[in-house]
C-alpha cells in the first residue's frame, strides 16, 4: 500500500516527544478500524518517513512493536505484512475476553473499546518459535518411518516421553522415568483423567486453594468433583486446614501459587509431605514453572513424594495454549487407569506435533527461546510496575518474582468486580480477585503482562489509575 493516508496522521501533529508510539496507534488504528486488512503490506520505512516527516528508525520501531504484538510480520522480499491473526486480535474480542465480561456482567462495548487485554495467563504469542518450530518439523519429517504414523502408544511418543524426563529433572526437580509420563491435551485433559480415575475409586470431592485457579475449579466441577476450599496465605495453602477437610486429595500451585503468586514454605511443604504420606494426593499443577525472574526457581513438589503426587505441566506458557500439548507424571499406582481413560477419550495425541517438540527439547531450542522470552517478559513485567507505581501509588503489587502475572492488592474494601468494570470502561481488561475467591476477603485485581509491548502497559497502568481515581480526583 502506498502512501500514508490510510493512517489518517498528519505531521503537524506529531508530539514533540513519543513519536514512535504516536506512529504505532495510528497504525493499530488503522488494522483495527479494516483500513489495512490481512495480507496488506506496509510502505516501505523511507517513503513512509518522508511522508509524516519523521526519521526512517521511529518507522523501524513502529514497525517492530506491530510484529512484536502479533499484529504484523516481517517478510523476505516483501516487507513488514498485515497478518490476518493480528487484525482478529485487534478488532473482535478474544474468546476469554468475551467470557469474562460476561462474568463481569460489562457490556461487550465500552465507550472506546476494550484495546487492552490484560487478563492473566496469556502468554507473548507474538514470540512463537517459527524458525526453530520450522527447523524442527523438517527435521523430524526427514527421518520419521512408517511406523511413527501408525496408532502409538497412548501415553505419548516414547522420544517426547523421554525428553520431558530429561527435561524435568534438569529444570524442577521432577523424578520419574519415561513410562511414568502420559503426554496429554494440557493441563485440562489432565485434570480430567484425574478426575474420572478419582471418582472411579469413590473419590468424590477434592481440596482446592483459595484463592485459586477459577479455570481449574470450573474443569473440575465439569467433570463432577466437589471441591472443598482451602485459604491461602503468605506461606502457601494452610496445610492444617486441608487436613481438617478430610478430603484425600487436593490441588495446589506450590511454586508459584496462582493467583497470589506466593510460593508454598518450607514449612507448609513439610506438612503437606505429611499430610500426603498419610494418604493424600497432591495434585501439582506446575503452570508457569519455566517464567523465573528475580529469584531460583522452586522445585517441584513432586520430587519429594514422587508415589503421593501426580504432576501437570504442559507448553502453554513456554510455547502457545494452541499447541495443547501438556504432561500429566503420577503414582505408579494409578497409571494403568490413566491410560485406559487416555485411550478411551482420543486414543493418543498426534505424533508429527510430539516429535517436533521432542526435537526442540534435545537440540536445546527450547531453552533458547525460553531465555530470550524471559528476558522479554522482566522488562515487560518492570514497566507495568513502573506504570502501577506512578499511577497507583496505594495499591501493594505482589506476586512479581516470577509467572505472567501480578497480584495488585487495593486498600479498603470495594468492590473489586465493580472497579474491574471502570476498568474495562477505560479499555483495559483486568480480573478481580474475587473472580478467583471462594470466600469473601480483601479486593484486587489480577493483572497479566505478557502479552503487550512496554509501551502499551504504561498506557494500562495510566488508565487504571485514572479509572480507579476518586471523583475530582486527577
Amino acid at each position: 500500500m502506498p502512501g500514508s493516508d490510510f493512517l489518517l496522521l498528519r505531521p503537524e501533529d506529531a508530539p514533540a516527544k513519543g513519536l514512535t508510539g504516536w506512529l504505532a496507534v495510528g497504525l493499530r488504528s488503522a488494522i483495527a478500524a479494516g483500513r489495512l486488512v490481512p495480507g496488506s503490506r506496509l510502505p516501505a520505512t523511507r517513503l513512509l518517513a518522508a511522508e509524516l516527516a519523521v526519521s526512517r528508525g521511529v518507522v523501524v520501531q513502529a514497525y517492530q512493536r506491530l510484529v512484536d504484538e502479533g499484529l504484523a510480520e516481517a517478510r523476505t522480499g516483501s516487507g513488514t505484512v498485515v497478518t490476518g491473526r493480528g487484525v482478529e486480535q485487534a478488532a473482535r474480542p478474544a474468546g476469554d475476553r468475551r467470557r469474562t465480561l460476561d462474568e463481569l456482567r460489562l457490556p461487550l462495548s465500552t465507550p472506546d473499546g476494550v484495546d487492552l487485554d490484560l487478563s492473566p495467563g496469556v502468554p507473548d504469542l507474538s514470540a512463537f518459535p517459527r524458525s526453530a518450530w520450522l527447523r524442527a518439523e523438517r527435521a523430524v519429517l526427514d527421518r520419521v518411518t512408517a511406523a511413527d504414523l501408525g496408532y502409538g502408544d497412548p501415553g505419548g511418543a516414547p522420544r517426547l516421553r523421554a525428553e520431558v524426563v530429561a527435561w524435568l529433572a534438569r529444570t524442577r526437580g521432577v523424578r520419574c522415568e519415561a513410562d511414568d509420563v502420559v503426554v496429554t491435551a494440557g493441563v485440562a485433559q489432565g485434570l480430567a483423567l484425574l478426575a474420572h480415575v478419582l471418582r472411579g475409586r469413590g473419590t468424590e470431592a477434592v481440596a482446592v486453594e483459595d484463592p485459586g485457579s477459577r479455570g481449574a475449579g470450573d474443569q473440575l466441577a465439569f467433570w463432577g468433583m466437589r471441591q472443598a476450599a482451602v485459604p491461602v496465605d503468605e506461606h502457601g495453602m494452610r496445610i492444617t486446614e486441608l487436613a481438617a477437610t478430610g478430603v484425600c486429595a487436593a490441588v495446589l500451585t506450590p511454586a508459584h501459587q496462582f493467583p497470589t503468586g506466593v510460593v508454598l514454605s518450607p514449612e507448609r511443604r513439610r506438612e503437606l509431605l505429611g499430610w500426603a504420606d498419610a494418604g493424600g494426593l497432591v495434585i501439582e499443577d506446575d503452570y508457569d514453572a519455566e517464567h523465573r525472574y528475580d529469584r531460583a526457581p522452586v522445585a517441584a513438589f513432586q520430587g519429594s513424594a514422587p508415589d503421593r503426587v501426580a504432576y501437570l505441566g504442559s507448553v502453554s506458557k513456554s510455547l502457545a495454549p494452541a499447541m495443547r500439548m501438556g504432561w500429566l507424571i503420577a503414582p505408579r499406582g494409578m497409571q494403568a487407569e490413566l491410560l485406559a481413560a487416555k485411550h478411551a477419550s482420543d486414543l493418543g495425541n498426534p505424533a508429527l506435533p510430539q516429535l517436533v517438540l521432542a526435537e526442540l527439547l534435545a537440540s536445546g531450542d527450547h531453552e533458547r527461546h525460553l531465555r530470550a522470552v524471559r528476558t522479554r517478559q522482566r522488562s515487560r513485567r518492570d514497566a507495568l510496575l513502573a506504570g502501577l507505581r506512578a499511577h497507583l501509588p496505594e495499591a501493594r503489587v505482589a506476586g512479581v518474582a516470577a509467572g505472567l502475572h501480578v497480584l495488585v492488592l487495593l486498600p479498603g474494601t470495594a468492590d473489586d468486580v465493580l472497579l474491574a468494570g471502570r476498568i474495562a470502561a477505560a479499555g483495559v481488561l483486568v480480573q478481580p480477585l474475587t473472580w478467583h475467591r471462594r470466600r469473601p476477603g480483601p479486593p484486587g485485581l489480577v493483572i497479566g503482562y505478557a502479552a503487550h509491548p512496554p509501551d502499551r502497559l504504561a498506557e494500562a497502568a495510566r488508565r487504571i489509575g485514572r479509572a480507579l481515581s476518586p471523583p475530582g480526583g486527577p
